[in-house]
């Protein structure tokens, strides 16, 4: 069987800079997120199309971004998805070695109550059973922010719960709200039903104050979870990041196999989710690997 040269490039790079396989053979480790969730489904599908390329991928199915940073940083990753607010935070606060291989797409932060709770606001979660996302997402890092800076008259009773749990409890009384970041709609909230997203448009000035540009103004289209209005509320991009000692072959190839197959990996519907070169590049802080830059520059000049 005839292998092309990018394949070839890639095996080379992964002989050089991988985890060792079972069979002696190298392997590319991605880190992802929770089973059925959007970066598990996303990683699933970029495994597969780097695969085609004759890479051999291992699939790590972890709680998400600040999980994923912290296995790059100490080898036990090479590649991974996370939330720009926590791949910020790994760059620019614990000098964690990772790198950017490309912006991905926006991930909006819902706030969720039961359709019928009288809460309205998020400074009526005070002194409520709140889930601010599962230990080491990325969701509990926003969460922890958005009530930090919405200063409640008391704090809430905190839990931390996967998604499919935290539906679970809500329905079932144990909790009144729950935080999540994802794309819209995400399929576990539009199942759900008879819920509802409280607005959170006023905490984006503040966070941004506190910590910059990772922290946009977002809005949750109407119908996407049978409310009749846009919900607005706080976005934050979703990165692809690598830990900063993988080749620059291997990150050039990554890179170039996710704009190649970009149709198949069926990104959330958001915006960025077409995987467009110039939205990619905006990484903040989180420099673009130099495998990654030297891909941007052979699509663009």
């Amino acid at each position: 069987m005839l292998i092309s040269r990018r394949s070839l490039l890639g095996l080379a790079a992964l002989a050089a800079g991988c985890s060792g396989a079972g069979d002696g053979q190298p392997e590319l480790r991605l880190a992802t997120g929770l089973a059925g969730g959007p970066y598990g489904q996303l990683g699933d599908r970029l495994a597969r199309e780097l695969r085609r390329d004759g890479l051999r991928v291992r699939v790590l199915p972890t709680a998400a971004s600040v999980q994923n940073l912290t296995m790059m940083s100490d080898g036990r990753a090479d590649v991974g998805f996370a939330l720009a607010d926590s791949a910020d935070d790994a760059v620019r606060v614990r000098h964690q070695p990772v790198s950017a291989l490309a912006r991905m797409y926006m991930n909006y932060v819902h706030l969720v109550v039961s359709k019928d709770s009288e809460i309205t606001a998020v400074k009526e979660l005070a002194g409520r059973a709140v889930s601010i996302g599962a230990e080491g997402s990325g969701t509990a890092v926003t969460a922890t922010r958005v009530l930090a800076a919405a200063e409640l008259a008391r704090p809430p009773e905190l839990s931390r719960l996967d998604l499919d749990v935290c539906v679970e409890a809500l329905r079932g009384g144990r909790i009144e709200a729950f935080f999540w970041s994802g794309g819209v709609p995400t399929p576990a909230l539009a199942e759900a039903g008879d819920i509802r997203l409280l607005p959170l448009e006023s905490m984006v000035p503040l966070l941004r104050r506190g910590f910059g540009p990772v922290y946009e103004h977002a809005s949750v289209p109407a119908r996407a979870y049978g409310s009749a209005k846009p919900v607005p509320t706080v976005g934050t991009p979703s990165y692809l990041v690598c830990r900063t000692s993988l080749s620059a072959d291997l990150a050039y190839t990554i890179t170039e196999t996710l704009f190649r197959a970009r149709d198949r990996l069926q990104a959330p519907s958001a915006p960025g989710g077409r995987l467009d070169e110039r939205y990619a590049i905006g990484t903040g802080v989180v420099p673009l690997h130099a495998g990654a830059a030297r891909y941007y520059r052979s699509a663009y000049g």
